[in-house]
């Protein structure tokens, strides 16, 4: 649906002409092939990399309402990629490292001051907050003072999927594929960390190692997604609960190949949303996600509150 539906109506019979190579002088062959199949491998992998990166963040910091937009991670991966993009223009390669670093200094500055202050679930969302704010007020001055940073400012600050190609995608997608192979690799032991620390280590789990592990692994998959889809946020709520709620157990060895094809099957019709919704006009696919997450927040919040009264 994704390669074949868009602003453009395409017959399907051409779609299929094209896909197998027979019309490639057609200006739907250009359409296609340089504007929906990219898209299309976009869209799979930032649903891929920003829920499996929800589920190992909700995990590690045992905390249901945690995800790479809430906590701050996009955030810190979005400043990085700007300050790359600002500065250094010439060395466009460096963008999805610039975005792991990024992500990786959230994370680790958002764990550090909820593990000194008390780490309870409020506390590292208050500390995401108040993080996630602080680089996005950085990002805002670097493209205010940068206004020729060669980046769309609403695209990219709500997060989009237009314009990509499949150069831009090939390293970002060996690092997502990396990832999910050794989060897969090591979810067993992402299992025993979400028992707590105690028992963790009762088990014989070194948890600060695994717990900064893990913490990479989550700010790769999140970084590598905004180096080419900019600040998309909620997929990494949103997809996890999912997953949970269709398997109904909290098996990691489960859980990951499942966040992984609902993530990317949630991007792709977000995606093919923003695309026809409004044609020819076309909207970032971030405000769909924000129009979907945003209320699924709230009843986390809710429901969240329900528990601890409960309790």
């Amino acid at each position: 649906m994704s390669i074949g539906i868009g602003s453009s109506k395409i017959p399907l019979s051409e779609v299929v002409s094209v896909l197998l190579g027979k019309s490639s002088a057609s200006k739907e062959y250009q359409i296609i092939n340089y504007v929906r199949i990219p898209r299309t491998f976009a869209a799979v992998l930032v649903g891929c990399a920003l829920s499996l990166a929800g589920l190992i963040l909700q995990s590690v910091l045992n905390n249901s309402i945690a995800g790479p937009s809430i906590i701050g991670v996009n955030s810190g991966a979005g400043l990085f990629t700007t300050l790359i993009m600002a500065l250094l223009p010439a060395y466009f390669e460096l963008i999805p490292l610039a975005a792991f670093l990024g992500a990786l200094t959230t994370s680790l500055l958002v764990y550090y001051i909820a593990k000194r202050t008390g780490a309870s679930r409020l506390t590292i969302v208050l500390s995401g907050v108040a993080v996630s704010s602080f680089m996005g007020a950085i990002t805002d001055t670097v493209l205010t003072l940068w206004p020729d940073t060669a980046i769309s400012r609403t695209s990219f600050l709500i997060g989009g999927l237009s314009g990509v190609t499949m150069d831009r995608l090939m390293f970002p997608g060996i690092l997502i594929f990396i990832a999910f192979v050794l989060a897969f690799i090591f979810s067993y032991d992402l299992n025993i960390l979400t028992l707590g620390d105690e028992t963790a280590k009762s088990l014989g789990l070194n948890v600060e190692k695994y717990r900064f592990g893990f913490l990479v692994l989550s700010s790769l998959l999140a970084g590598s997604a905004v180096s080419f889809a900019g600040l998309l946020g909620f997929i990494g709520l949103i997809v996890p609960h999912v997953a949970r709620l269709l398997v109904a157990e909290n098996d990691n060895r489960i859980l990951i190949p499942i966040s992984a094809l609902l993530g990317s099957v949630f991007a792709l019709f977000c995606d093919l949303l923003a695309r026809t919704l409004f044609a020819p006009f076309e909207i970032p696919v971030g405000i769909i996600m924000s129009f979907l997450g945003g209320p699924f927040f709230i009843y986390l919040l809710i429901n969240q509150k329900r528990r601890l009264l409960d309790d």
